[in-house]
């Protein structure tokens, strides 16, 4: 992990801040100590716990002061050291700031104090303290450090030659999955998926704790590897076969690996062996909880790459990377935080799977037919908690008090939601008609062991009811009679001595006392044995009063720890049902999703799709359903899509003849929606295979294995790499990797270079989609010289988005309709956004100039008209070149 001294920062300018130049005999004895956990720690930020703050030193209190913008001072380290850099933060408050660190790539370590500190004042020494927390970005399990919506993945990799395993965790929530592949670039596009925290990466370099926060390079990563994420360089040993494999049996206390699929998966079982290490190595005073892990391979999926994922926005905007305006916030009305992060899952990962598809299709179905039922379970949704994270911290055995009556609230509202799906017929509403009935009687039993409101500290008392616990009961009663008999002796001994000012009083350094003014000290019993002489009175402890003060302070002590011991058992008997919940929690967490997707489409108007066999792709009155969001009601334009040839599936009985295009050359002015419906049909399409009904009256779709889309692009800066070199390198990805099945969407190809060229390569990317690929594919254009392409290619069609031309401007339409552009509206759209009249008025003229005389223009218009083999072969067209 990284040094966290920032590169920029002049050694000079913090003297002392280098504690590997001082002579560690001459600290103090507390510095001593912390540097004796920073050795043990050098990739972490080590916070101290001195008093009431936890404070950093050295070089690690000029890094904290410098990312968390805090007043950095000095303290003493030793009489011959002088003074090192000091930067500390309230105790309470710790997280909060440890947060922020993790938030930019750093580890954190927290070392408090493990006893009470008077005790070591009084033995004269210091205080002890010890690593009760290790926090790394991937390793986070506390609510107020997680987003509750979004999984919290630490990742392991393991990689030899082209093929690779990857083995990913949520701590959190108990999710463990690994798989295994071949081509790193499906390697790079998976994890772009995944976005995780952390990443471990075994390296030979002779640093083994070394992390990079984002952003940051070294020679020991390869090339395939993204560097936006936090990667922690470990040791080779780990991520062995012999330590890795023998790890993940005994994690899970199998005998084979054959029950979970990856016995012949080496690299994955690698990858997973690294990442337990690392769990072990970081959560040493926490158990960590893991399902076991599942494999899943990518060919499962619909493949989205990160461009597309991107260009479609299906988890965060382009502009301003949010989720407002993404296709995850038009569709997210969950009711839960477990929902709404399988949601997220479900759009990342569309199924290829036509069964599990129609699957949730039906339940869909079934909850918009069923209002009240939908109703029903949309409110009692509401009263769930998130059952996947308590019951990670209760396997973690972090869970406190609160978390286990939230975890009981919750389970005890498992009978309501089985006699709700009791009557239901779609597969993923029957998951929950047969609930283990063990879950109602542990609810129960916490229900009846711990108080409602429990306090947040488990060691300060006030959790566990009476009558759960005799022997806790006995030590209450004799604790309140020694409270009731201290509570009354005030009365007695007034009445005693007859003295009416005399009182009882206590306090931390001194305990219980009884207090006499000075005037009235001579009236002081003979039991009375003077404790304490103030300026005013005088105190006095009796030997019963000592004897009840040891007691009842004892007793606290002793009442305090009984609560706790009973709450750890009760918290480890939860804990054994952890397995349980979490498959509960899954069916929840389903439910949750198509409930919320039925909601949607009851409420904007979304049918089902039908899913076919085969190639096609026929939506009628389709509609963006994030753009339609946004627009008042009934202000969006719809529009019909349709494509995907028969080709060779006439002999397959179940498939309808059908012969729509392969490829649809688009064209239109600037901001008539282009753009807009392209995404839209990529959004339906992967709408449709993560389960859910679409924004269209109606559809027929096919399973397609892939979605590209190119539209828009921007400089790459950071490689170089101009804003046609990233269109050039999309447009090349995709062609290399498209399939008959895929679907391709492809906004203004060639057009960030010169006229000729952009549009050779357009018209050629074009005619390769349709020829040699024949992936259904929507070519959206200002070159309607590509028009053409449709009289030489028979499944080829042209398209246009209209506009109606009026003496003094153009309105645009929205409208998607048969036939091609013969022009193009860049000037007009140029006279929209506001430029004077006199530049307006000459691009006209220069344009008409430019059309009487182009090659393009004259080429395309009377070779292609000639042409009557219908041959694709640029070599025998040859326009671009001659023009004649």
């Amino acid at each position: 992990m990284t040094d966290p001294t920032p590169a920029s920062t002049p050694p000079e300018e913090y003297p002392n801040a280098d504690y590997r130049q001082l002579d560690r005999s001459k600290l103090s004895e507390m510095m001593q100590r912390y540097l004796e956990v920073k050795e043990q720690y050098p990739h972490a930020l080590l916070f101290f716990r001195v008093g009431d703050f936890f404070e950093c030193f050295f070089q690690d209190a000029v890094t904290i002061a410098h990312e968390l913008e805090l007043m950095q001072t000095t303290k003493a380290a030793g009489k011959e050291v002088g003074r090192v850099p000091m930067t500390g933060v309230p105790h309470e408050h710790v997280y909060r700031y440890s947060s922020t660190l993790l938030e930019k790539g750093y580890a954190v370590v927290i070392c408090d104090q493990v006893e009470d500190a008077a005790v070591a004042a009084k033995e004269k020494r210091q205080v002890k303290r010890e690593v009760t927390r290790v926090l790394t970005p991937g390793t986070l399990t506390d609510d107020n450090m997680l987003k509750g919506r979004q999984n919290n993945y630490l990742a392991a990799l393991v990689i030899a030659g082209e093929h690779w395993g990857l083995a990913y965790a949520d701590i959190s929530t108990g999710e463990f999955l690994i798989t295994q592949s071949v081509n790193l670039e499906q390697l790079t596009q998976e994890l772009m998926r995944l976005q995780p925290s952390e990443v471990l990466f075994p390296v030979n370099a002779p640093d083994i704790s070394k992390m990079l926060k984002p952003g940051e390079t070294d020679n020991e990563l390869p090339d395939c590897l993204p560097r936006c994420f936090c990667y922690s360089l470990r040791s080779q040993k780990p991520f062995s076969l012999g330590e890795a494999r023998p790890r993940v049996l005994q994690q899970f206390q199998l005998k084979s690996l054959e029950g979970i699929g990856c016995e012949h998966l080496p690299l994955s079982v690698r990858a997973a062996g690294g990442l337990l290490e690392y769990l072990e190595d970081t959560q040493k005073h926490n158990t960590t909880s893991l399902q076991r892990p599942r494999t899943y391979t990518l060919s499962d999926y619909l493949i989205l790459d990160h461009q597309s994922r991107r260009n479609l926005e299906i988890t965060t905007t382009v502009r301003d990377n949010t989720l407002y305006g993404s296709l995850l916030w038009a569709l997210d009305k969950t009711n839960t935080p477990m929902g709404s992060r399988a949601l997220r899952r479900w759009l990342l990962q569309p199924l290829l799977d036509l069964k599990g598809i129609r699957a949730r299709h039906d339940t869909i179905q079934e909850f918009v037919n069923n209002h009240q039922l939908r109703q029903d379970f949309q409110q009692l949704l509401r009263q769930i908690y998130d059952l996947e994270r308590l019951t990670g911290r209760v396997g973690n055995n972090t869970a406190n008090a609160k978390d286990l009556v939230s975890l009981a609230d919750s389970l005890a509202k498992l009978p309501q939601l089985a006699a709700l799906a009791e009557q239901a017929k779609s597969p993923y509403l029957k998951a929950l008609q047969n609930l283990p009935q063990s879950l109602e009687k542990i609810a129960e039993k916490i229900h009846n062991s711990i108080v409602q409101s429990p306090p947040i500290h488990l060691k300060e008392g006030g959790l566990i009811r009476s009558g759960v616990d005799a022997n806790l009961d006995e030590m209450r009663s004799l604790a309140t009679d020694d409270q009731q008999w201290i509570a009354n002796l005030e009365v007695q001994e007034r009445e005693r001595t007859g003295i009416a000012t005399l009182k009882v009083g206590y306090n931390k350094a001194f305990g219980y006392y009884i207090s006499i003014s000075r005037g009235k000290a001579e009236l002081a019993p003979d039991d009375y044995l003077r404790k304490q002489t103030l300026t005013n009175e005088e105190r006095y402890i009796t030997p019963e009063l000592k004897e009840r003060e040891v007691r009842i302070l004892t007793a606290k002590e002793d009442l305090n720890q009984a609560e706790y011991d009973i709450f750890v058992r009760l918290r480890s008997e939860v804990a054994e049902y952890t397995d349980i919940i979490r498959n509960v929690s899954r069916a929840i967490a389903a439910i949750d999703v198509l409930c919320g997707l039925a909601e949607v489409a009851d409420r904007q108007g979304y049918c089902r799709p039908e899913m076919v066999k085969g190639r096609e792709l026929k939506i009628i009155d389709g509609r963006h359903p994030v753009v339609e969001k946004l627009l008042p009601p009934g202000f969006f334009v719809p529009n019909t899509a349709q494509l995907g040839s028969l080709e060779n599936h006439t002999e397959n009985t179940e498939i309808q003849p059908y012969s729509y295009p392969d490829l649809i050359i688009l064209t239109g002015p600037n901001a008539s929606g282009k753009s807009c419906y392209l995404r839209q049909i990529g959004l339906i399409q992967l709408m449709a295979q993560m389960g859910s009904f679409i924004p269209a009256s109606s559809a027929k779709l096919s399973l397609c294995d892939r979605i590209f889309t190119r539209v828009g692009a921007v400089d790459d800066l950071a490689t170089g790499q101009s804003t046609f070199m990233v269109e050039m390198n999309e447009t090349a990805n995709i062609l290399n990797h498209a399939t008959n099945k895929s679907l391709v969407l492809l906004d203004e190809i060639g057009r960030g270079t010169a006229t000729f060229d952009g549009l050779s390569i357009a018209w050629s990317v074009a005619e390769y989609l349709a020829t040699e690929i024949q992936a259904k594919t929507i070519f959206a254009t200002h070159y309607h010289e590509l028009n053409e392409l449709a009289s030489i290619l028979e499944n080829v069609a042209n398209y246009q988005v209209t506009v109606k031309e009026l003496p003094d401007k153009i309105v645009f339409l929205h409208q998607v309709q048969p036939g091609g552009a013969d022009k193009s509206y860049g000037i007009e759209a140029g006279r929209l956004a506001g430029l004077p009249d006199v530049v307006i008025q000459r691009a006209r003229q220069v344009m008409r100039q430019i059309e009487q005389h182009s090659k393009i223009a004259i080429g395309l218009r009377k070779n292609i008209k000639k042409q009557t083999n219908k041959s694709t072969s640029m070599e025998q067209l040859d326009i671009f070149e001659t023009g004649d």
